[in-house]
């Protein structure tokens, strides 16, 4: 059977984004066709997907490599998403279905469970779902991909070095909950930008080299090894 492309795309961008991949460094289709247990031909479809999504370059005699943003490229999505997840969640006050209603509220259950008693890494996964799901309640496709391609981001490009206080985070994706179940458009938006700006507050810009701790896919993508 074929190994789709996304699959291996999704393994390498969350490599890049743990920090396995150096910024800069190259990236070629045999050693990542062996590490991932694919054939070449998924991993070069999946390089130019990561290349459409910044994450790659072509570089003359190099071939593909890490791309390296600059500081004002890196500040640049801050600033996108500080702008785009309020709309989002305006769009979902207006769009989402129970089905979505029925999952943010979990979430937030969850999550201000966990915070009441320190759940660490574990509120860092549920933020992201929380965020994912969302972007998704705002029924634009293009708009959730580019939400999702700006959190991979900023997680690469960032470290968090001053966090929200957990309890007082989810209490906001609580009160956001609520404002889209209402469908009040504007005060979905207002609450969420809110909750953007403060969380880039305590954003701080990731030396190269220095690895975020982020749950990645499985490494061999293909268990039965490459097929050509």
């Amino acid at each position: 059977m074929r190994i789709p492309a996304h699959s291996v795309c999704t393994a390498v961008r969350d490599d890049i984004v743990a920090g396995v991949y150096e910024r800069g460094s190259r990236l070629t289709e045999e050693v990542l066709a062996r590490r991932y247990g694919v054939s070449r031909v998924p991993v070069r479809e999946a390089l130019r997907t990561l290349e459409a999504e910044g994450f790659v370059v072509t570089r003359r005699h190099a071939g593909a490599c890490v791309a390296e943003p600059t500081e004002q490229e890196a500040a640049d999505l801050l600033e996108m998403r500080t702008l785009l997840e309020p709309l989002g969640a305006a769009r979902a006050a207006q769009r989402r279905t129970e089905a979505h209603l029925k999952v943010l509220r979990g979430l937030v259950r969850l999550g201000q469970d966990r915070a009441r008693r320190g759940g660490g890494e574990d509120l860092r996964a549920l933020g992201g779902w929380f965020h994912e799901t969302l972007a998704q309640a705002s029924g634009s496709p293009s708009l959730t991909s580019m939400l999702t391609q700006l959190r991979h981001k900023i997680a690469w490009m960032y470290a968090v070095v001053a966090p929200l206080g957990p309890v007082e985070s989810w209490a906001e994706h609580g009160a956001i909950v609520d404002a889209v179940a209402r469908g009040d458009g504007e005060r979905a938006r207002a609450l969420t930008a809110l909750h953007t700006e403060r969380a880039a507050g305590g954003h701080r810009l990731r030396p190269p080299g220095t690895p975020e701790r982020v749950r990645t896919s499985q490494r061999t993508v293909n268990m039965t090894g490459p097929r050509n």
